[in-house]
């Protein structure tokens, strides 16, 4: 069960704003204005500068696993907007690499190097330990496959992105490296999460407070990785 980690910037306070119906405005549009409205992460992301409410969640997650530290080299894969991103360039300081992967192309961030790739290209991780200049100390992954409303076809989809994730992490990390990585809580995550424990020391889950309270997302934050469990086929 993921454990909930951090709290609403600006003390939480429960003030409701109500958004004006306007003709033509579909109901299920009017809601999802309102909830952006009364969001304390959309305006904290607003005042904070980061591209996302998104950036929230990785900065909770760092404050509890000490995901970021000087120096490192870090890859965000499907990065976009780049909330992620910016929080990693700040939390590690001027030094290390920050490299932001999507196939979608980005807008340009400071201190951070952004590349248009599909990360299941056959030799992206041979082009992303290039832009980086040697293996990644911590991938990060937040990317979701479109929801179709239908949620065990969403669970088996966002496990399999989470699967094609963790595959690349294996071909890019450091020894003793990290991986964070978005899950939807539903049950058939337990042979990926079997994959992910051989392979690292420690995997824990959690469900950061800026993630919203009816989502069922959460994210598995592995620690440590074990070098030697990749083949001989993966580090030729």
């Amino acid at each position: 069960m993921a454990k909930n980690i951090g709290s609403p910037p600006g003390g939480g306070r429960d003030v409701t704003k109500r958004v004006k119906t306007a003709r033509g405005r579909k109901v299920s549009s009017t809601r999802w204005l309102q909830r952006q409205i009364n969001d304390p992460y959309v305006q904290a992301a607003k005042v904070e500068g980061y591209r996302s409410r998104a950036a929230f969640k990785i900065v909770q997650l760092d404050d509890r696993f000490k995901l970021f530290t000087r120096g490192q080299r870090i890859v965000d894969l499907g990065a976009a907007p780049g909330g992620w991103c910016q929080v990693a360039r700040k939390r590690i300081g001027d030094r290390g690499s920050v490299l932001a992967v999507d196939i979608l192309e980005m807008e340009p961030m400071p201190g951070v190097e952004c590349m248009q790739l599909d990360f299941t290209e056959p030799d992206a991780d041979k082009q992303v330990m290039n832009a980086l200049g040697g293996p990644a100390d911590l991938v990060l992954c937040d990317m979701a496959a479109p929801a179709t409303g239908h949620r065990p076809t969403d669970h088996i989809r966002i496990v399999a992105m989470a699967e094609l994730a963790h595959d690349f992490a294996r071909q890019v990390l450091s020894p003793g490296g990290g991986f964070v990585v978005k899950l939807l809580q539903g049950g058939g995550e337990n042979d990926f999460l079997l994959q992910v424990k051989r392979d690292f020391k420690q995997v824990r889950f959690a469900k950061p407070d800026a993630s919203r309270k009816d989502s069922a997302e959460a994210y598995l934050v592995a620690q440590g990785f074990r070098a030697g469990t990749r083949s001989d086929s993966e580090e030729d």
